[in-house]
């Protein structure tokens, strides 16, 4: 342990209880703030969708190497995720396998591992207390308990990123503070980790560490640390684990894979901002009022302590991670809320260190000054989480629910008693109750709130009127203008998703269900009457596109083929 960290810190019998049974207290706490919601909430758009139907086709179709997306390839992120979806998917579903939750369960695991191993990094720069603070910060932003809820990436490749630094922290701590260097077991497990990191999301987890490297190594100028960490096993290793799938991937697609996901997706988010996600740097600084929710009770007053505390080896390595990740993010054109993820754990690290810092009688001005900011920061984030269970309801449900607002309240009360504690300098007992805070608000907003925003979910709604007017003979339902994904996969992988005119040409054709969007209309039932097909409008469904931004009718339509029509319609 570093002197910086070894200081005397502030006391806690309730804290020092908890951290006897870390794994245990930051499972228990993950359970409770996670899991409300996991299982009920309908597929979400777009991303989360996407992934799940790929991984639907992978198991449909039994080849676990090319990756596909209704009848198109979907090459923009490795396979490791989707293996893992297939599998889970495998294990708890049954056929058409479309159950959403178990697409998510590698996300909800992989946040589970990834508080965990956040617990293992920090202890090698802090006592128990201080390293369970630390782990339960990170796994209680609202970046992370949000995509342990979504049937993506980015829970996964935290797990690997924070595998990947407890291996490279260790190695630079034991050359600063002349220790033992990490076994070899120990490297291992942080190569098997990078490597994981790699099929998860490709050359994403490649680009933190590189910059860590890189960052720490410039400022201490040497980079013989970096020698300790078993470079000849860990290559092996992780060429054992990357190379099957990625010559294999090469062969079926014929070069066609690397082409999209690094010539076109991956080159496409750096040099400019892909599908209208641009935005310019800063942006992450200001989202992080949000995403980084509660640590951002601690985050300011940390970063500036560890600058202050800059010559201590374990708070520099902590800097050129947060900093050099945060920069690397930053700069990227192409930007969304949880692509700034691996920096995280760094910031919630030096938050939790200055937590429990025994703090001087006098405080140093630019102390004071950020400790206010960061109080102003954490309040703000309290405020939102008040606002959304009490006003959802009332704008895309049925109405304002007392019950919600009482536990918005609640929330609230917590989450205000947490800044009152902190601004009184009673930082430890802040964090618990700014933990506490999160604890309640989550589950409030998964099993609470989410059922009463049924305004949003029109895609499981459409769902219900197809399995309601399907009969037994019917083709494929067609979908014009409302494509969304997550209709796509609860309707199936056979799903026609066209515009107007091209769902008409195939109705026409075929019969059965048509799903129109009302902007697609027009040119839908034009088409069908060129085509002397006719359609009888069944039923339809309201709501709010929120992938669109809104409000959307979508017309359910059994169309009479024509007769007339005696080769395939033009596409």
């Amino acid at each position: 342990m570093s002197e910086a960290v070894a200081e005397k810190s502030e006391g806690s019998p309730i804290l020092a209880l908890l951290a006897r049974w870390p794994a245990a207290v930051l499972f228990l706490l993950c359970v409770i703030a996670w899991v409300p919601g996991f299982f009920t909430l309908p597929p979400l758009d777009r991303d989360e969708s996407r992934f799940a139907q790929a991984s639907k086709q992978m198991i449909e179709t039994g080849n676990y190497v090319d990756i596909r997306y209704s009848v198109g390839p979907r090459y923009k992120k490795p396979v490791g995720i989707y293996w893992m979806q297939a599998a889970s998917t495998l294990a708890f579903s049954k056929p058409p396998y479309n159950q959403i939750w178990t697409y998510r369960l590698p996300s909800l695991i992989g946040g589970f591992i990834a508080v965990l191993l956040a617990y293992w990094c920090a202890r090698a720069l802090a006592p128990p207390e201080t390293a369970l603070i630390a782990a339960a910060l990170i796994g209680f932003t609202v970046g992370l308990t949000a995509e342990t809820r979504i049937a993506k990436t980015d829970a996964v490749l935290l797990a690997t990123v924070l595998g990947s630094q407890a291996l490279l922290l260790r190695a630079y701590l034991a050359a600063r503070l002349e220790k033992t260097p990490p076994s070899l077991w120990v490297a291992l497990g942080g190569w098997a980790a990078f490597a994981a990191g790699i099929l998860i999301k490709g050359p994403i987890i490649v680009a933190v560490l590189a910059v860590t490297i890189v960052a720490i190594s410039l400022w201490d100028r040497d980079w013989t640390w970096i020698k300790t960490i078993h470079w000849g096993w860990g290559l092996l290793l992780t060429a054992v684990i990357v190379l099957p799938w990625g010559l294999a991937i090469a062969f079926a697609t014929h070069g066609e894979f690397y082409e999209q996901a690094l010539g076109h997706d991956f080159a496409a988010k750096i040099l400019g901002g892909q599908e209208t996600h641009g935005a310019p740097p800063g942006y992450y600084l200001l989202l992080a009022s949000v995403t980084l929710w509660p640590a951002t009770l601690f985050a300011l007053p940390g970063v500036g302590s560890g600058v202050v505390l800059r010559r201590d080896p374990a708070i520099r390595y902590l800097l050129a991670w947060a900093g050099a990740a945060w920069l690397l993010f930053e700069i990227v054109p192409t930007k969304l809320p949880h692509y700034i993820l691996p920096a995280y754990p760094a910031v919630a690290f030096l938050g939790a260190l200055w937590a429990v810092r025994a703090k001087p009688a006098e405080e140093p001005t630019w102390e004071k000054v950020l400790r206010w900011l960061a109080a102003l920061q954490f309040a703000l984030g309290v405020a939102a989480f008040t606002i959304v269970p009490i006003l959802a309801p009332k704008y895309f449900g049925e109405g304002v629910d007392p019950w919600l607002v009482a536990g918005a309240l609640i929330g609230g009360a917590v989450g205000l008693s947490a800044v009152a504690l902190f601004v009184a300098h009673r930082t430890m007992l802040a964090s618990l109750f700014a933990v506490v805070a999160a604890v309640i608000f989550y589950p409030l907003i998964g099993w609470g709130v989410a059922p009463k925003v049924d305004q949003i979910w029109m895609s499981p709604k459409a769902a219900a009127l197809v399995a309601k007017y399907k009969e037994p003979d019917d083709p494929p339902v067609v979908l014009g203008g409302y494509v969304e994904p997550s209709l796509v996969f609860l309707l199936g992988t056979d799903t026609q998703i066209q515009n107007g005119t091209r769902a008409a040409n195939i109705a026409a054709q075929q019969g059965g269900l048509a799903l129109i969007e009302d902007q697609e209309k027009a040119k839908f039932l034009t088409r069908l009457g060129d085509l002397d097909a006719q359609a009888r409008p069944l039923d339809g469904v309201s709501g709010f596109d929120y992938s669109r931004g809104r409000h959307e009718h979508i017309t359910v339509y059994r169309v009479t083929p024509t007769q007339q029509i005696t080769e395939p319609p033009p596409e």
